[in-house]
């Protein structure tokens, strides 16, 4: 028997009314235990800086304590330092660090030196451990140390400080203080060992314009008071930051002045290799005629000390120049110097590629007899080397076919 239409509509809404006051109980019930359970404490977000923990010390008997209390104490952070080191060697990193962090809050009643000087050291190890946090307290509690020297005329105090941000490799900071000490610095022996410290502290960060702007005014300091040595050892630097940051021009001027030094002082066996890389510099700015000029240079200066392998180097790139010029009667004679250098150095290797060479000059020219004898010299050394002689006799048989029978 079927329901009426009427009589489903009725039980439908009963059923609909039932279903949503079942639900509202149901989600009130949880409200309502959510709402009288008890809360969890949130996980702290930063953990407490080990540095500015405010907990009494057995070591420390006197919020001030007299010197001999100092004295003391200083002994005893001292053995803490030993003991940290010892938990760290045996594997008890955790420990190590709690240990130090101890010894770093009760150095700040020794004074901001032995404070200073401490949080260099173990924040070196913390680096080297790989502790970013422990890095990360360190250096901000320098950082508030530094705040408080900023009119300070306490070098040493300062020069603790410039070492101890270099321990934890934050070279901004470290250069700050090292300029603070520089303006206040009377002697002048002393002022040039700072100069030279922000200069080289530059350059291992690859700051190279600021590098330049240092080795630059050590330069001047130099030739002031004619210090060749350290004239010498500038001009090098700089070169050295020229070529690394691509700067061709600077280059090729700082290493004529250095040519110039070698020169004087006789440094002979130098310069070859320093007219190389001056030559090499010429050519990659396009001054094709100093570029011909300095290689030439470079082997003649070379020969005459018996260097064969760095003649031969300058020799090859004298080739490729030639070359590239289209200059090919200047490239082969040049490549025949260059195998007299590889007779003299007795580079069996240097002298096969050097035939190998004047071969393709020969094929080049059109001259196929001439080839023929260069590539089956260049086969001899290969067979002596046990080395392309594959090679070789592909390109023989290559150029006997041109040659007319």
């Amino acid at each position: 028997m079927h329901s009426s239409p009427r009589l489903y509509k009725q039980n439908f809404g009963q059923s609909l009314v039932l279903k949503l006051f079942v639900s509202a109980t149901f989600w009130l019930f949880i409200s309502t235990n959510a709402t009288s359970a008890p809360a969890k404490t949130p996980p702290a977000e930063f953990p407490v800086n080990p540095l500015e923990l405010k907990t009494s010390d057995p070591l420390l008997t006197s919020p001030t304590p007299t010197p001999e209390e100092q004295k003391n104490l200083s002994v005893a952070l001292d053995e803490l330092n030993i003991q940290a080191q010892a938990k760290l060697s045996a594997g008890e990193k955790i420990g190590a660090f709690e240990t130090w962090n101890r010894e770093l809050r009760l150095r700040r009643v020794l004074g901001f030196l032995s404070e200073t000087q401490a949080l260099g050291r173990v924040g070196a190890i913390a680096w080297t451990e790989n502790e970013p946090y422990q890095v990360q307290v360190i250096t901000q509690r320098l950082e508030a140390i530094s705040q408080q020297q900023k009119s300070s005329n306490d070098l040493q105090l300062l020069t603790a400080l410039a070492s101890a941000f270099e321990q934890v490799r934050v070279p901004k900071s470290a250069l700050a203080v090292y300029n603070q000490i520089l303006v206040q610095q009377q002697d002048t022996l002393a002022a040039e060992e700072t100069l030279q410290t922000i200069a080289e502290l530059h350059l291992s960060w690859f700051d190279y314009p600021q590098a330049v702007v240092s080795y630059n005014q050590l330069l001047t300091l130099a030739k002031a008071k004619s210090d060749r040595p350290g004239e010498l050892g500038y001009l090098q630097q700089l070169a050295y930051i020229y070529d690394r940051s691509k700067q061709r021009q600077q280059a090729v001027d700082t290493k004529q002045q250095l040519l110039v030094i070698y020169q004087q002082e006789k440094l002979l066996t130098e310069i070859p290799a320093l007219y190389l890389e001056i030559a090499t510099d010429h050519e990659v700015l396009g001054q094709l005629e100093q570029a011909f000029a300095s290689y030439q240079q470079a082997y003649t200066s070379a020969w005459a000390l018996q260097q064969f392998f760095q003649a031969g180097d300058a020799l090859k790139k004298l080739v490729a120049l030639y070359s590239s010029q289209g200059q090919i009667d200047e490239a082969l004679q040049t490549s025949r110097i260059l195998l007299q250098a590889d007779e003299q150095a007795v580079n069996v290797y240097g002298m096969m590629n050097t035939y190998d060479q004047i071969g393709q000059i020969n094929l080049k020219k059109g001259d196929y007899p001439k080839a023929l004898e260069a590539f089956q010299n260049g086969l001899d050394l290969a067979k002596q080397l046990q080395y392309q002689e594959d090679y070789f006799t592909q390109q023989i048989a290559l150029v006997d076919k041109q040659i007319p029978k």
